[in-house]
């Protein structure tokens, strides 16, 4: 390596080394400018896109608000567009006022039928019309308790495409448009229905809570009696039983029904155009054990005390079997089954079971409506099977139930001792007590394969029950222990969860 000793070289050394420190400095100083510029270039353009948004949100609300604006298509596209739908939010349970009901009825039959929808209807509470063929004079001025009314639409355009047996089936089926064109505000679900329906209508919501309102849904069910079924479809919702759409179903059934009407001119009836409609757009029924059409007739106490483990959803044609309740007319009857229902919907109908061992005997008890005490331990296998009390909408020969049933029997160790819901009330610790009551005796001897003890003293069960609500499907079934048999007259029950892998009976 060379070495220079000259002053010229070192002075010229020392001066390039100045320089050279200056120009670094100068660049350190460049990058810490453009180091600040662009952190304050970044935080200025945050702030006016913050600003912008915030105007464009602004300008969205008055424009969606403004009268010139209310029939415009543009936001719900525009929202159809990107996945979400108008008026629903996600993040928020469904709940009452989330539903909009459609009722067919007719002025011919309101005063006899106007019961059902009593029963059921909350004044100012419920969304929902009821749709009638013509003005209801006789009834005006319309009561505030009843549900709106609407006069359905001329129907003549219809006339070369009405060749259906049942005379109303296209006023009907068009309920569901017309329903939809009343209310499609903030709806999530479209329930449908007939004037002689009896809707539960809080457990219609905590059911219909489990579903993706934003999605494709048809939910009912289809009818008890096998031949009800060939006559229409399986895969079809029995209106009477009512039946619930989602928004977009019922957005896109109202938009395609004149051409679903004029595909199917020979259905029987405007159930089954509607599954008709909806299986063309490529929509299936959901089923849901709680709807009943009631395709049977005369005593239905044998189905409602071996109700499926499902929330009671509905009840359809109680003005053509027996009365529900002994000793009652149709209209008591219906006013004592919703006054277990204002109690506890959620447990209404559910089945329960236990045994009292000592005496070998079987409960199986349909809160709000029915005990059965058997005078032998039956499993809960055999308990599930409804007593087959009723006869179907037609006799025909072949097997004539959706379900299996059990033939009543006059042996003493097979017939039960039958109570009935006379009661309820809420009580101290946070339980309902409901009391059931006999109301004929059984006139049979006791079983002497149990050890003759006899059922024949008790006249009433009082069973208590949480007041929290009963949660349904995916759960199992409550257990129950007995608490006291009296010598006297009384038998005592209390509800309780089921322990791990408790085993009943």
């Amino acid at each position: 390596m060379l070495s220079f000793s000259y002053p010229w070289f070192q002075s010229a050394q020392l001066f390039f080394k100045r320089i050279s420190s200056r120009i670094a400095a100068k660049f350190i100083n460049i990058g810490q400018e453009a180091t600040f510029f662009q952190d304050n270039l970044v935080g200025k353009l945050c702030k006016s896109l913050a600003i912008s948004g915030l105007i464009l949100y602004v300008f969205y609300i008055l424009l969606s608000n403004h009268p010139c604006c209310q029939s415009s298509n543009f936001f719900t596209n525009l929202t159809h567009k990107w996945g979400s739908h108008p008026m629903i939010t996600t993040d928020s349970p469904t709940n009452l006022s989330d539903l909009v009901f459609g009722i067919a009825a007719s002025v011919n039959t309101w005063r006899t039928k106007r019961i059902y929808v009593d029963a059921w209807w909350r004044p100012n509470i419920t969304r929902g019309y009821l749709f009638l063929e013509r003005t209801p004079t006789n009834f005006l001025p319309w009561p505030s308790s009843f549900p709106p009314f609407r006069v359905s639409e001329n129907i003549s355009r219809y006339q070369p495409y009405n060749k259906h047996r049942m005379p109303h089936a296209i006023r009907m089926v068009r309920v569901i448009a017309e329903t939809y064109r009343e209310e499609n505000k903030g709806v999530r679900w479209y329930v449908m229905a007939d004037d002689d329906t009896v809707l539960f209508i809080d457990n219609l919501v905590e059911v219909l809570a489990r579903y993706d309102h934003r999605k494709y849904f048809y939910i009912g069910m289809n009818s008890e009696c096998v031949t009800s079924n060939i006559d229409h479809s399986f895969e079809m919702a029995f209106g009477g039983a009512g039946y619930a759409l989602s928004y977009p179903l019922a957005e896109a059934l109202a938009r395609n029904l004149d051409f679903c009407i004029k595909r199917y001119p020979t259905l029987y009836g405007s159930d089954h155009i509607l599954q008709s409609c909806a299986a063309d757009l490529g929509v299936s029924l959901t089923q849901e054990k709680g709807f009943h059409q009631i395709d049977l007739h005369g005593d239905l106490s044998g189905l409602l005390s071996a109700h499926p483990e499902s929330p009671f959803l509905s009840l359809h044609h109680l003005d053509v079997t027996d009365p529900l309740f002994p000793s009652m007319n149709r209209n008591e009857s219906v006013v004592r089954l919703m006054e277990a229902a204002k109690l506890d919907q959620s447990r209404l109908l559910q089945q329960t079971i236990c045994y009292h061992k000592p005496y070998n005997w079987s409960y199986s008890i349909s809160w709000g409506y029915s005990i059965q005490i058997y005078e032998s331990i039956y499993p809960p296998s055999v308990l599930e099977r409804p007593l087959q009390t009723f006869v179907p909408w037609k006799r025909i020969r072949m097997p004539p139930y959706m379900f299996n049933t059990r033939f009543p029997s006059k042996n003493p160790c097979e017939a039960p001792h039958v109570f009935f819901f006379e009661s309820a009330e809420k009580i101290k610790g946070e339980q309902i007590v409901s009391t059931y009551v006999r109301k004929f005796p059984r006139l049979l001897p006791s079983c002497s394969s149990s050890g003759n003890h006899s059922t024949d003293h008790i006249s009433k069960v009082r069973v208590f029950s949480p007041l929290t609500r009963l949660h349904g499907t995916g759960n199992r079934r409550e257990c129950c222990d007995i608490v006291r048999v009296a010598k006297m007259n009384v038998s005592e029950v209390k509800f309780r969860a089921c322990m791990k892998d408790e085993i009943v009976g």
